[in-house]
């Protein structure tokens, strides 16, 4: 399949997902946030993903307003956190997310992480704020199949978007499939394994395609058929990790990056959600 800055997928009630985004987790707000998003809507970028708990909400909506790209033209979303979580939290965790954006909507609204004895409420919301056209899409992130198994047991509205971490030390592969068997897009967080990029196959890969490690792993993840949002504030980096629309990895090539599973988390494990 032929790849392009522009390419999406298509989520379970017609909505169009960028395949390639900007994440701005702990970048800082004011300043560091609205550069990085600004250099990242210059570079071709079409969607930012933020959250409350990230703290630069205004900053990244500041950005998008002074960036000249229309706001039909870029795909915005944000989360409700752990102690925003239950029906009538979540209606006012909304609220003050879209607030502080300065946005009449948001593209995809997340349930953070699955807070047990709340994430079914708290999905009621994002119902309600789908109905009501104030998110285009809604969905999860963090949730391992038996809470996706429980939450559709009640839901009216299949969450379109899982957001997980997943990269080639941790590929989630029962997970991944899973969601594609039910529509649920999968989307990876923590992309680059937080820089720890220096394995002799990711390597090689580099040399024998000409590209630099991140560029070979985001490129695996988009010929997977996933969603994927690397984090950087760096103007250079940001533009570095956007070029992987020039190059192809090869069958073999993804089958031996397939093979560097170590089932290793960098981030926290849903089943013990602890904050």
């Amino acid at each position: 399949m032929k790849l392009h800055m522009d390419s999406t997928v298509e989520l379970l009630n017609g909505v169009e997902m960028p395949r390639l985004g900007l994440g701005v987790w702990r970048a800082k707000d004011g300043e560091e946030t609205e550069n990085a998003v600004l250099a990242a809507l210059k570079a071709g970028y079409r969607s930012i993903d933020t959250a409350s708990m990230y703290d630069n909400e205004q900053s990244v909506g500041r950005a998008i307003r002074t960036s000249g790209v229309p706001r039909d033209q870029i795909f915005l979303t944000t989360k409700v956190w752990n102690n925003e979580q239950g029906y009538e939290s979540t209606l006012q965790a909304f609220q003050n997310s879209l607030n502080r954006l300065e946005m009449e909507y948001v593209d995809l609204y997340l349930v953070h992480w699955p807070v047990v004895g709340k994430y079914n409420e708290t999905y009621r919301a994002l119902e309600e704020l789908h109905d009501q056209g104030l998110v285009r899409a809604i969905g999860v992130s963090n949730f391992n199949i038996h809470h996706l198994e429980d939450l559709m047991g009640s839901c009216r509205v299949k969450p379109m978007v899982n957001q997980v971490e997943f990269h080639p030390l941790h590929t989630q592969k029962r997970l991944f499939a899973f969601c594609r068997k039910e529509g649920i897009q999968l989307e990876s967080w923590r992309p680059l394994m937080q820089g720890r990029l220096d394995l002799p196959l990711i390597a090689e890969l580099a040399v024998k395609y000409n590209k630099t490690p991140a560029q070979i792993v985001l490129r695996w993840h988009l010929q997977l058929g996933v969603v994927t949002i690397p984090k950087s504030v760096n103007e250079e980096r940001i533009r570095e990790n956007a070029d992987v629309f020039d190059f192809e990895l090869e069958p073999e090539d993804m089958n031996r990056m397939d093979g560097l599973n170590q089932n290793q988390r960098f981030g926290s494990d849903p089943d013990h959600v602890d904050f």
